[in-house]
């Protein structure tokens, strides 16, 4: 039974003992039972999101544990940036969450490998296996890769949802588990760290380039998310609404403007000081190829040095270079190559051939 049906079962289900229970009812009271049975539904979403990733995180170990040692890691980040409850006095703790950890299994543990930091996309998503053939290809390259599971992420729990940071302190959560990974791993060149991200993903590693260019070697960010104000005027209502919900910013990009552009990477195109290759799609229809190009030019009238490409209307739309076909993955070859060229692996790919080999089999 997939996740609607259930919900639709569940919400039936309800329905029919509000109706047995109360044989006739007033307006107020039918809007309360309405708002009763919104608000279990909506819980009931979370609870599905948890069972979901454990299932999924089953899948890593089974489809990845033949090449790499698997982890998934509890650490902590910074606090909220706005309390929920402004007279909790646990209010600045440090949140916690959860990374993932993958280690090629034919290591020297004697000698030093580069990094990989990879941050899911979507707005609220997880690391999920959608990204299993992509990380296969790290690993059998000698790469060590690290995913956070940063504030906003589902499968968490309501909690983790509405921790949810976006283009703020999410980045932290990335950040943090590049250090943790440094720090903790002996295995790991901290000279050779590189980002890698599509979509909010690479919105978040344009964000880790652009402000912590020390930390890391070279970034690559696919159709990123890359300025909120372009971003929300070209998209529907039910977009804003992740951001003016009151457990998020709670106001619109007209009520608070700069909060907004303290978000959008964008506003720190003046900082790029490492190799950033971007990549975008004509016909992305998530993350639009003007969002894109108002940062290529932006990056541009600052006089930075990068690299980036704009495909014309390549299959795919917004996933054209993450699905598996022939002309994806000749694409993500490409995004292979330029991490080589200023990360080092210890076995990079020859040819397109030979990565297919890898992430497939065949």
């Amino acid at each position: 039974m997939n996740k609607k049906l259930l919900i639709l079962v569940i919400l039936t289900q309800v329905c029919l003992t509000i109706t047995s229970q109360t044989p006739v009812l007033t307006n107020d009271s039918a809007r309360n039972s309405i708002d009763i049975l919104k608000k279990t539904v909506e819980d009931y979403q979370h609870r599905f999101d948890i069972l979901e990733k454990q299932i999924d995180d089953l899948l890593w170990f089974e489809r990845l544990g033949d090449v790499a040692f698997i982890d998934k890691v509890r650490l902590t980040s910074s606090p909220r940036w706005k309390p929920k409850d402004q007279n909790d006095r646990f209010a600045e703790n440090k949140l916690q969450f959860y990374s993932y950890v993958f280690i090629p299994k034919d290591i020297n543990r004697k000698k030093k490998y580069p990094l990989i930091v990879l941050p899911h996309s979507g707005i609220h998503a997880n690391f999920s296996t959608y990204y299993y053939h992509i990380v296969r290809e790290f690993i059998s390259q000698g790469y060590i890769v690290v995913s956070a599971e940063y504030r906003g992420s589902t499968g968490y729990g309501k909690a983790t949802y509405e921790n949810i940071d976006y283009g703020g302190r999410e980045n932290d959560d990335v950040m943090a588990s590049r250090n943790y990974i440094i720090e903790n791993y002996n295995i790991v060149d901290s000279t050779r760290v590189g980002i890698v991200g599509w979509s909010h993903g690479g919105m978040i590693s344009l964000m880790q380039i652009l402000q912590y260019g020390d930390k890391y070697s070279c970034a690559f960010a696919g159709v990123p998310v890359s300025d909120l104000e372009n971003r929300l005027a070209s998209h529907d209502k039910s977009y804003s609404d992740y951001f003016t919900a009151p457990y998020h910013i709670g106001e619109s990009i007209d009520e608070n403007p700069d909060e907004y552009l303290r978000r959008s990477p964008t506003t720190y195109a003046k900082n790029l000081s490492k190799p950033l290759l971007i990549y975008t799609n004509t016909n992305d229809n998530d993350v639009y190829v003007e969002e894109v190009k108002l940062m290529i030019e932006t990056l541009k009238i600052y006089d930075k040095k990068f690299e980036y490409k704009i495909f014309e209307n390549a299959l795919g739309g917004h996933g054209f270079d993450r699905i598996d076909t022939k002309e994806a993955t000749d694409i993500r070859y490409t995004v292979h190559k330029f991490l080589e060229r200023y990360l080092n692996p210890p076995k990079p790919f020859k040819s397109q051939a030979q990565m297919r080999k890898a992430a497939y089999g065949f």
